[in-house]
């Protein structure tokens, strides 16, 4: 019984969890427009009951600036984690089935991309992709597989010696069915909470190199743009340009490391137990 509270408890936070950021997205694609709109009449404007996050120096809304700019890097988020898990789920079988020379490339691979610092190898190849969207979505997709990617190798080195696929090697079955019946459905819980857990990350890493000026235009109510703009206004006393807008990110990545925690949970009993 208690187990089953606990089940019972992991789902709703998840449920909740996924319900806020799904609300988040959806308000930001409805309030895209709005974060664009000038009024000088209100610029610079405390924030109060009319505007819950102040204006800033053209008289902007500053809460639909944040929730647009959110509901943009959790889009780019989806997109580049799940590129990027693909890629390291494809890579982790190649080097683990392929042989020993796919696996010394691929191994290679990951080693070359994991010692270069991460930020700067994100903005490497947001610049060779012509910057923009373009190169923001490749920058980070192209960058967060390789951990995933020696996970997901190990978990096949080690599938490899189980009983049951050695017995469908001698009995003639191809290598791709027993990768297809037997080593990806073991693979799912691990692919999974891997995709989830690399959200947080791809968010934080689109904020960063936008708002070091290498991700997307100005004109662009991206966290990044956002957060980097308010930095000329800070000395003037405009504290809110900056604080909401990184209160709210802060608050959306711990959501998305609550969904991975809570899925971990749920597709490893053993870890809800200790």
């Amino acid at each position: 019984m208690k187990a089953w509270n606990e089940r019972k408890k992991t789902c709703f936070t998840l449920g909740a969890a996924v319900l806020v950021l799904i609300l988040v997205t959806v308000s930001g694609m409805i309030l895209s427009d709005e974060a664009l709109v000038t009024d000088f009449a209100r610029k610079n404007t405390a924030p109060s009951a009319h505007f819950l996050f102040g204006t800033d120096w053209l008289g902007r809304d500053m809460l639909a600036r944040t929730l647009a700019g959110l509901s943009l890097s959790i889009r780019i988020g989806l997109l580049t984690a799940g590129v990027s898990a693909v890629l390291a789920l494809v890579l982790g079988l190649a080097a683990a089935t392929l042989g020993r020379r796919a696996d010394a490339v691929i191994s290679w691979l990951i080693d070359l991309t994991m010692g270069v610092p991460h930020i700067l190898l994100v903005m490497l190849i947001a610049l060779a992709f012509g910057r923009g969207l373009t190169g923001v979505v490749a920058g980070v997709a192209l960058s967060h597989w390789p951990s995933l990617a020696r996970v997901i190798r190990g978990e096949v080195i080690q599938l490899r010696q189980a009983p049951y696929i050695l017995t469908a090697g001698k009995l003639g079955v191809s290598r791709w069915r027993v990768i297809q019946r037997h080593m990806l459905p073991h693979l799912l819980p691990q692919f999974v909470v891997g995709l989830v857990l690399q959200f947080p990350h791809a968010i934080l890493h689109e904020a960063s190199i936008t708002f070091l000026g290498f991700g997307l235009p100005p004109e662009q109510p991206a966290i990044g743009v956002i957060l980097s703009e308010s930095m000329r206004y800070l000395t003037t006393g405009r504290w809110w340009l900056a604080l909401f807008p990184g209160l709210a990110l802060m608050l959306t990545v711990l959501l998305f490391a609550s969904i991975g925690d809570r899925l971990r949970r749920l597709l490893d009993p053993s870890s809800a137990q200790r």
